[in-house]
């Protein structure tokens, strides 16, 4: 039988397969290669480490950025400066460059973060473009020439002044760079991380600070950025503002999403294809058109229309093929139970809705809605479509603002908190139309409701200090998952399931948060009679395990053997309140949902 390419590849294990390319690559200086190719492969380093920093904040949470060269600037002209006019050693001026780049994109994540839409890569546009002004205009950087004179870098005594030795410093800074992220992905935080790019709803619902990540992968990717541009400079000898423009910041990008925005292999892939192509274009374009130019810059805008069109995820999708897939190894089965949250005794005023009022401009969503949920029932919170029933779900769970009333949780008045707080209280809530991360498996979707119970960061995970940690929240994912009947599925990724398992999943994910009050915003809509029936059973093995739930629905028959209670709202107001036998024989009710009294 053949043993191919293909299946050579795949006959390693995906434990071995990156110790294996990184060895590799490193001994290629050791290799009879033209130090042309060294400087080549020099220069994807230093471009992948950029690429790498948008692969996390482009690709992953879904933050355009146009301005990375900029940051790319600060690391090199920080340690040129400080090393040829003040004697400090390249090493000590790194650590300089790193704190002042972290200080800037504090500054300037604390200005433009909160943006969205089209505002965002315009203030990266903005702040990319002054960066590289302001480097070109100061005297003591030397203007346009730059700084000329920069040191090489020596480890140890050893000199780093050849491209061979650079080469070694580089490669292993990019590749602990791509291992240190994708530990991070693969982590509490990272899940956080990943959540940001489906917008923040779900994210703060689940007790996630959005805009704290959003800063934590913009300092990250920044810091990235400036490793490569003091790497840069002490490769090059020499920094001027021309590298550090706003058109390499877009080439940056485009770097980014030609190898594939949304793969930490995408961007090296991108670097590397981009350094080689762009090359052999500068000398072979002048020569069909007869003239000089960049004319590469018109190849390469083709390039990123078709593969934007033909190739959206890049070209990794096509190499990903050859590496063997990851599949999570279950090490959970004794991991110790995460901390559980002190629940309200069987009776007890769980919730107490206080003539809560919502009005966008002169409409009246809301008008003066009140009802009692006490812990151990489930209260149904049923109207026609277009009664505000999602509208008062969502002013309970602190999603909208209310524009009056009170919303009092366990005896605590939460109205005006953020869903975040609300939820770190033990609400916790599912959607009308479900949120989740599809590149992710079943399993890190529910694990990601154990955010509020653990406490691992970025750097753990970088250090791998958070396994522990993660076993729990594994073994808690899945213990929620088989509550609801699919722990057979948490491998799965989430985007391959049909509706009816997927809004099974946003339960168990809201499970994982250990809530006092359990909130669904219409479970049954889109499912057929069976899926309708499975969600039925689940939800009554949850109120017998005395779990409180809240259900807005507009499906009658589904709701009336369900619930203990319920609440009829029309055209933003509380019709009656009443048990399923007194609401199946109200007249009113009968008018809202079928137009007549008969």
């Amino acid at each position: 039988m053949a043993f191919g390419p293909r299946r050579a590849v795949q006959f390693l294990s995906a434990k071995w397969l990156l110790p294996a390319f990184a060895l590799l690559l490193l001994a290629v200086p050791l290799l009879p290669v033209p130090e042309f190719w060294i400087t080549q492969l020099n220069y994807i380093g230093l471009y992948s480490l950029v690429a790498l920093g948008l692969v996390l904040l482009t690709g992953v949470a879904g933050l355009t950025s146009f301005g990375q060269a900029a940051f790319v600037g600060v690391g090199a002209y920080t340690s040129a400066y400080l090393s040829t006019q003040l004697a400090v050693s390249p090493w000590l001026a790194l650590f300089i460059g790193l704190a002042l780049c972290v200080v800037v994109a504090l500054v300037l994540g604390a200005l433009t973060l909160r943006m969205s839409g089209h505002y965002l890569p315009l203030a990266t546009l903005a702040w990319g473009l002054s960066l590289n002004y302001t480097m070109a205009n100061m005297e003591f950087l030397g203007k346009y020439d730059g700084i000329l004179g920069v040191p090489a870098l020596s480890f140890f005594g050893l000199s780093l002044a050849d491209g061979r030795g650079m080469y070694w410093l580089i490669w292993s800074i990019a590749l602990a760079a791509a291992v240190g992220v994708l530990r991070v992905l693969d982590s509490r935080a990272g899940r956080a991380i990943r959540a940001l790019k489906s917008g923040t709803t779900m994210a703060e619902a689940m007790g996630i600070s959005t805009f704290r990540y959003k800063m934590t992968v913009f300092v990250m990717a920044a810091v990235l950025a400036a490793i490569s541009g003091w790497l840069f400079a002490h490769f090059q000898r020499t920094v001027n503002p021309s590298p550090f423009s706003l058109g390499k910041g877009i080439e940056y990008l485009f770097m980014a999403v030609l190898g594939g925005v949304s793969h930490v292999w995408g961007g090296f892939t991108g670097a590397a294809v981009v350094k080689l192509v762009e090359d052999q274009l500068q000398v072979l374009l002048p020569k069909l058109i007869g003239t000089s130019g960049n004319f590469e810059t018109i190849v390469f805008g083709l390039v990123l229309i078709l593969v934007l069109k033909y190739a959206p995820e890049g070209l990794w999708t096509f190499l990903g093929r050859w590496v063997p897939a990851f599949r999570r190894q279950k090490d959970w089965h004794d991991a110790q139970p995460l901390p559980a949250r002190d629940k309200p005794q069987r009776g007890e005023l769980v919730l107490d809705v206080q003539k809560v009022r919502k009005q966008f401009g002169g409409l009246v969503a809301v008008n003066d809605v009140s009802f009692t949920l006490r812990a151990g029932d489930i209260m149904g919170l049923l109207g026609p479509n277009g009664a505000g029933k999602s509208t008062t779900f969502n002013l309970i769970t602190g999603v909208l603002g209310l524009t009056s009333g009170q919303v009092v949780f366990r005896g605590q008045n939460v109205a005006g908190l953020s869903s975040r707080e609300i939820a770190r209280r033990g609400m916790s809530r599912t959607f009308q139309h479900v949120k989740m991360i599809p590149e992710m498996t079943v399993l890190e979707n529910v694990a990601l409701g154990g955010y509020l119970r653990s406490s691992a960061g970025v750097t753990r995970a970088m250090l791998r200090l958070d396994r522990e940690e993660e076993k729990r929240l594994f073994a808690e994912a899945e213990r929620q998952l088989a509550r609801i009947g699919m722990a057979l599925q948490m491998n799965e990724l989430a985007g391959n399931l049909a509706l009816g398992p997927q809004r099974l999943m946003e339960i168990a994910r809201a499970l994982c948060t250990d809530p006092a009050l359990l909130l669904l915003d219409e479970p049954a809509a889109g499912l057929r009679l069976k899926e309708k029936q499975a969600l039925a059973d689940v939800l009554r093995q949850l109120k017998a395990e005395g779990l409180t739930i809240l259900l807005v629905e507009h499906d009658m028959d589904f709701v009336m053997g369900l619930v203990d209670h319920i609440t009829v709202m029309e055209f933003g107001t509380k019709l009656m309140s009443g048990t399923p036998a007194e609401v199946q024989a109200s007249p009113e009710v009968r008018a809202a949902y079928l137009g007549t009294e008969h």
